[in-house]
């Protein structure tokens, strides 16, 4: 009881720096209105993007429970696209047409928490973005030349993939440990038995950038701890993930108390190349559900556990990747832990944890702690090309600017409110820029027009590129982005269209060759697409015509043969819940059962020309 009324102090004392922080944002003189004017135009100048012109960075934002990743210019803010990853898209027919119905495999929604780009040396290459979906267990692949899903794989034995995705720094392999502890296989265990049957579990998944397709190489089995967001080592400490702890209580109720009653909880290292080999090789892993899995404990110097402040959120690796840092949530500081330290820690003997793994001593391998006066709850941290550190503080919302080799806090800027995580540009790789960071808040309170009793969330840009941090713009968000990169925007190199492949299976390209083939039950048209008609069967009286019988498996193999960037054709039925889109040069198959009998019209719904509305069609289902 006592510790809880000590936690509950400890957030209303939060509150009230909260409340103090924002009732005073600028010490001194009360500034005139003619200078908030003035601010006010300086602020407008830095995100005016003129008209012809295109913004400095991608940001890329994940959707949380929407599934979705959204797509954002900076420093416009403007939302650029929504990319359909883990949900179907009723108004692209993501999940309708058979590729990426297959792909979701049935299911309607996902959780996304955190994106990660594809890496070259440490650096983002733009070539692909990485999904992880904690509701459903599964990762996805995002094309960054099309900005397209390309793959979702399930992950076998996970609880959750929270703390994942990231990636080591040549994206050998893609990481995802679990949040939930659970049986292994998924299999009924009760409660009473969580240290003895439950494991933590990370997927290390391989994508083959070529073939755009996921594999999973290993599983680490881990013990039964709550596993949140982590990270990879970089340059000297590249052949390491650190995940941060909690739960090391084994609470399996009540999280809110009793996963929070030791001082400490472990920053878990793991080495993931001598992992690598052991599964190559193959002496010491088991198989799960097809999966090979390890116990690092079996393989020496492959896992070690650091202590540290208890319940902490995130453990970054600075740039140098030298250090990572770890923020601590319910304890108010950051601390940085030194990588060499650690390494010369583990050449020494040390006492192990009650599951085995080698607990190095926290006050040999801890650089510093940070304790910025006031700040409460930090849970994340990002940075940039000097040096320095930024904190998101969830309890006192704000920003806190701080040197990672010195501890010298520099300065603190309020976010508007509670922010979770932030993005600086560049700021996971081993070259930050050093131009902005984004505080992706929790709550919008009453920053924007009223839409009821749920308020958008909201992202504040802050302009990082001198020694003060200024505050320049806030935008509405819905639902809540867990987590975004930034990535310079010449980084990234579209795919303006679908190059024409006439060996492409199910394509057509002239429209000659459009044409409707019966196979028993089955019937296959092999249509195309064109500014403004449909055609199903080109020796066809009606072209645009379609007959079938009530019962048939319809298949519709649809190329857009309009080679002209931006002329996507959508293409729906009439009463029948079905639509999809195929880009230029792109061929997409819409599978379906015609299960209704009668007249139903088709027609294009993405506008394309000035005869758009006359592109359509008909399906006729006999009785």
């Amino acid at each position: 009881m006592k510790k809880f009324l000590f936690s509950l102090i400890g957030i209303l004392a939060g509150f009230l720096v909260a409340a103090l922080l924002f009732a005073d944002l600028t010490p001194g003189k009360k500034a005139t209105n003619e200078e908030s004017s003035s601010a006010n135009k300086s602020n407008a100048e830095k995100v005016y993007v003129p008209f012809g012109e295109k913004d400095e960075y991608y940001m890329m934002a994940s959707g949380g429970h929407s599934g979705q990743l959204f797509v954002y210019g900076l420093p416009s803010m403007r939302k650029i696209r929504t990319v359909p990853v883990f949900t179907p898209d009723p108004a692209t027919g993501y999940g309708f047409d058979k590729g990426t119905k297959n792909m979701l495999g049935g299911k309607t929604w996902g959780d996304f928490h955190h994106p990660s780009i594809s890496e070259t040396k440490g650096d983002y290459d733009g070539k692909f973005l990485f999904a992880n979906d904690v509701g459903n267990n599964r990762v996805a692949a995002v094309d960054l030349k099309t900005f397209h899903t390309a793959d979702i794989i399930d992950l076998p034995n996970m609880g959750g993939p929270h703390a994942g995705v990231f990636v080591t720094q040549n994206t050998e392999y893609v990481a995802l440990p679990t949040r939930f502890a659970r049986p292994l296989g998924g299999a009924y265990a009760s409660l009473d038995k969580y240290k003895e049957e439950y494991k933590g579990v990370v997927s290390m998944a391989k994508f083959d950038q070529k073939k755009k397709k996921f594999s999973i190489d290993y599983q680490i089995v881990l013990p039964p701890w709550s596993y949140d967001l982590s990270d990879a080592g970089k340059k000297m400490s590249g052949d390491w993930i650190v995940m941060t702890t909690y739960n090391t209580e084994f609470a399996t109720s009540n999280m809110e108390i009793n996963a929070s009653q030791k001082d400490r909880d472990y920053i878990v290292m793991v080495n993931w190349k001598k992992l690598a080999e052991e599964a190559k090789s193959g002496t010491k892993a088991k198989v799960v559900n097809g999966i090979k899995m390890i116990d690092p404990r079996d393989v020496k110097g492959s896992i070690y556990a650091v202590p540290v402040s208890k319940s902490p959120h995130g453990v970054d690796v600075t740039p140098d990747g030298e250090y990572f840092v770890a923020a601590g949530k319910l304890a108010p500081i950051m601390t940085v832990f030194s990588f060499e330290k650690a390494f010369d820690e583990m050449k020494k003997e040390t006492k192990k944890e009650e599951f085995g793994i080698p607990v190095l001593k926290y006050e040999n391998v801890m650089e510093r702690e940070v304790d910025p006066p006031g700040a409460l709850g930090p849970l994340h941290t990002q940075y940039d090309d000097k040096g320095n550190a930024y904190n998101t503080m969830f309890i006192s919302s704000e920003i806190v600017k701080w040197n990672y080799k010195t501890g010298k806090v520099i300065d603190r800027t309020p976010t508007y409110y509670s922010p979770g995580h932030a993005s600086a540009a560049e700021g996971d790789t081993v070259k930050p820029d050093g131009k902005w960071i984004v505080a992706l808040n929790k709550l919008a309170k009453d920053n924007f027009l009223s839409v009821g009793p749920s308020h958008p969330e909201s992202m504040d840009l802050i302009d990082i590129s001198g020694k003060k941090m200024k505050h320049v713009m806030t935008a509405p968000v819905d639902p809540e982005p867990h987590y975004a990169q930034i990535i310079k925007a010449d980084k990234i190199k579209t795919q303006k269209i679908y190059e024409k492949d006439e060996k492409r299976p199910f394509s057509t390209w002239n429209q000659k060759d459009a044409r409707i083939v019966r196979k028993g039950n089955e019937v296959h048209v092999y249509g195309i697409a064109m500014r403004s008609k449909f055609i199903f069967d080109a020796k066809a009286k009606r072209k645009d015509e379609v007959t079938v019988n009530k019962g048939d498996k319809v298949f519709f193999h649809m190329t857009n043969i309009d080679l002209d960037q931006d002329i996507t054709h959508g293409f729906a039925i009439n009463d029948y819940d079905l639509n999809f889109e195929v880009q230029p040069g792109q061929t997409n198959t819409l599978e379906f059962v015609a299960d209704k009998e009668g007249t139903f019209p088709i027609y294009c719904s993405n506008f394309c020309s000035a005869l758009h509305q006359e592109m359509s069609g008909y399906l006729l289902v006999k009785p």
